[in-house]
């Protein structure tokens, strides 16, 4: 009796060590594909190599968040006309209409380029620290309520995030967002990104009620959220009106319950607007179309929080060379 117990147990230490080392190798296993991931995004950034040749007190700010001394920094008491661009990307975050002097040692701005800058909960759980929207270099923090002008807002930024491009050194570039949601983020983002005047497409979700949902919680979980991509567009060269009228020719916004084999709640047609002016702008064309016959099944929604997709996603028919499944231009205006 006592030698089959042994048998037993010897069984058993055998099964559980070779669960282990298995469950050893798959561990090891997704370290490396998250690793070979992460190396791919930063490959695919266009300002990898500015990152490079970045100062040690340029990566102290804008890499790890830190803050410069007051009073010291290049643009406290500039003057000039002109837009403050981000020292990573270029991205236009500030024009100098928007500067003011709040004396307290760093570039203030009450307002930012709509679109350009992000905000986030700051690390040490008070206060509320803004990146750039484009690459989330470190900026600075943001303060409400102090009375320096009538927006009641300080963007308190470090001037070593910053170049500075004098109005007449450049015709500088309004970017602004747009949102839109149209079955697979995937193909609404191929057809998007092509567009002259459009800077970049970003795959996410919007409209939900859960915080920072992944795909799978989308998919599998009801989190209310729809595939939406977020469109970066200088709207000197594009205006919002054109790219709501591609985005209703390249989905069929009359499919009431997903978009052609992808069926679901996440998979719904929607416009998701920021303003009266972006309102207006798809009901008219929605007006346009049902005129035109087509009864048009997509919503009007408020904008909500735009929570990014894995980086799987972005740039997927590019990355996979092939072109989308469900989505294809039809001219309907």
């Amino acid at each position: 009796m006592i030698f089959i117990k042994n048998i037993l147990y010897f069984n058993t230490n055998i099964s559980f060590i070779i669960s282990q080392k298995k469950e050893m190798v798959l561990k090891i296993f997704l370290l490396f594909i998250l690793i070979v991931t992460i190396m791919n995004a930063i490959e695919l950034k266009p300002w990898t190599k500015k990152i490079e040749q970045l100062s040690e007190e340029e990566r102290y700010v804008l890499l790890h968040k830190g803050t410069e001394r007051p009073f010291f920094g290049k643009y406290t008491n500039e003057k000039a006309d002109g837009t403050y661009v981000c020292k990573i990307c270029q991205t236009p975050l500030y024009r100098s209409k928007d500067k003011f002097n709040s004396y307290s040692g760093w570039p203030s701005f009450d307002d930012a380029i709509d679109g350009a800058v992000k905000k986030v909960p700051d690390a040490d759980g008070r206060r509320i620290e803004i990146v750039c929207a484009t690459c989330e270099a470190h900026l600075g923090h943001i303060f409400l309520g102090e009375g320096f002008t009538p927006k009641n807002t300080r963007h308190c930024v470090n001037s070593i995030s910053l170049d500075f491009i004098k109005q007449n050194e450049a015709i500088l570039k309004e970017y602004k967002k747009a949102y839109f949601a149209g079955g697979c983020f995937w193909g609404v983002e191929y057809y998007l990104q092509k567009l002259d005047g459009v800077k970049e497409v970003n795959s996410g979700f919007m409209g939900g009620h859960t915080k920072n949902p992944t795909y799978h919680d989308v998919v599998y979980s009801k989190t209310g959220h729809l595939e939406t991509v977020e469109v970066l567009y200088d709207s000197s060269k594009i205006t919002y009106e054109e790219l709501a009228k591609i985005f209703f020719e390249i989905h069929d916004p009359t499919q009431i319950n997903g978009q052609g084999p992808d069926i679901g709640e996440q998979y719904l047609s929607a416009v998701f607007i920021k303003n009266e002016d972006e309102k207006k702008t798809v009901q008219k064309l929605i007006a346009i179309l049902e005129k035109n016959g087509y009864k048009i099944a997509t919503k009007i929604l408020p904008q909500q929080e735009f929570y990014k997709a894995e980086e799987y996603h972005q740039n997927y028919y590019d990355k996979k060379g092939s072109k989308p499944y469900c989505h294809n231009y039809t001219k309907r205006f």
